[in-house]
C-alpha cells in the first residue's frame, strides 16, 4: 500500500508527520514523501527540513494521499506542479485526504467540491467558498475523501483511516504504541472551548490568509 505525502515549502510539520507516524505503522505501508523534484522541504518555521526523496512524476497512482496543510498553502492553489499532480493520481486513489488548510488545495483542485469536509477552525469560509460544506468536526468521511480539522487533528484522522483499512484492532494497537492519550493542561483546543478574550487576542494578532500570503 503506498501512501504518498506531498510537501511543499511552509507546510506545517505535524500535519505531515503526525499522519506519517501513523500510518508507518500500517501493515504493509510504504510511505513516500514527494514534492515537484526531489529535495530538502522546509516547514513554516524554516527550520525543520523534510527530505522529499520522490517528485510527483515517481508516484503517479498512490494508494493514500495526506496532503499537509500550512502558510505555504496558498501558493499551491492554482494551476501547478502540486495541482496537476493531485488531479490524475486522484483518479485511481482508494482515499484522499488532508490536514489543516490541505483541504483547500484539495477543494483549488476541485476534488471537494459539493462534499463534506472540514479544515482549520479559521479557514471555514474558505473552504466553502471553494464548493465544500464545511463541518466543525475533527475529521470528515465523505466517500473516499478524509479531511482532519487544524494541525493535530491529523492524528486522529490517520487513526480513523486505519480502523476503516485495517480494522479497530490495529488502530488501537497503533495507538497505544505511539501512547496517544492526550491530556491538555488547558481546554483551549478550539474557539468553542477557549475563553473569548483569548480567542479575540489570537485573531487580532493573527496573520493568517488562507487565500494569500
Amino acid at each position: 500500500m503506498q501512501i504518498a505525502i506531498p510537501l511543499y515549502d511552509r507546510f506545517t510539520s505535524l500535519d505531515a508527520v503526525g499522519p506519517y507516524q501513523v500510518m508507518t505503522h500500517l501493515p504493509g505501508a510504504q510511505i513516500i514523501f514527494c514534492a515537484e523534484r526531489p529535495r530538502g522541504v522546509c516547514d513554516e518555521s524554516a527550520t525543520l527540513t523534510l527530505a522529499a526523496e520522490a517528485a510527483y512524476a515517481d508516484v503517479p497512482d498512490p494508494d493514500i494521499i495526506i496532503v499537509p496543510g500550512g502558510p505555504g498553502q496558498a501558493a499551491q492553489m492554482t494551476p501547478g506542479p502540486l495541482q496537476d499532480w493531485l488531479t490524475e493520481a486522484d483518479k485511481t486513489t482508494t482515499w484522499t485526504t488532508s490536514v489543516c488548510t490541505g483541504s483547500l488545495i484539495l477543494a483549488a483542485a476541485g476534488l471537494l467540491q459539493g462534499r463534506e469536509a472540514t479544515t482549520y477552525w479559521m479557514a471555514h469560509d474558505e473552504l466553502a467558498r471553494l464548493g465544500a460544506k464545511p463541518r466543525n468536526e475533527r475529521y470528515v468521511f465523505d466517500g473516499k475523501y478524509v479531511t482532519a480539522a487544524g494541525v493535530s487533528a491529523g492524528i486522529d484522522m490517520a487513526l480513523a483511516l486505519v480502523s476503516k483499512i485495517a480494522g479497530d484492532e490495529v488502530a488501537q494497537q497503533i495507538q497505544l504504541g505511539i501512547e496517544y492519550d492526550p491530556h491538555p493542561p488547558h481546554d483551549a483546543g478550539s474557539p468553542a472551548s477557549a475563553p473569548p478574550e483569548m480567542v479575540a487576542a489570537f485573531l487580532a494578532r493573527s496573520r493568517f490568509t488562507p487565500a494569500g500570503a
